[in-house]
């Protein structure tokens, strides 16, 4: 593995990880009734995906090149805390609205 890969690896965990806390912390917000919080850190969150997603789609460019062929923990590591990530906003949404729902 290239030290650039590395660090692509790094960025994207790094970002999606960000996210996910994000997303977590809208959860809580919404629990405690605070909706308009709540929508906020979902935004925040989906920034920070944002800036996952550069880094990997310059990894799927060069794997459609032919540039790469190294598949290691890093990179799957990476790749799931995305997958994890992009479910993880889909739930937060959900109870988002769930609790919105329930307080009225």
């Amino acid at each position: 593995m290239t030290e650039e890969m590395e660090m692509i690896c790094f960025q994207v965990i790094s970002s999606a990880g960000g996210a996910k806390s994000n997303y977590i912390s809208a959860i809580m917000a919404a629990k405690e009734g605070r909706f308009d919080d709540a929508r906020a850190m979902i935004k925040q969150g989906d920034d920070m995906m944002v800036v996952a997603h550069e880094p990997h789609n310059k990894l799927l460019m060069w794997e459609a090149q032919g540039r790469t062929d190294i598949v290691c923990v890093l990179l799957i590591h990476a790749e799931d805390q995305m997958m994890s990530c992009e479910v993880f906003k889909q739930m937060a949404v959900e109870f988002i609205d769930l609790y919105e729902n329930w307080s009225k």
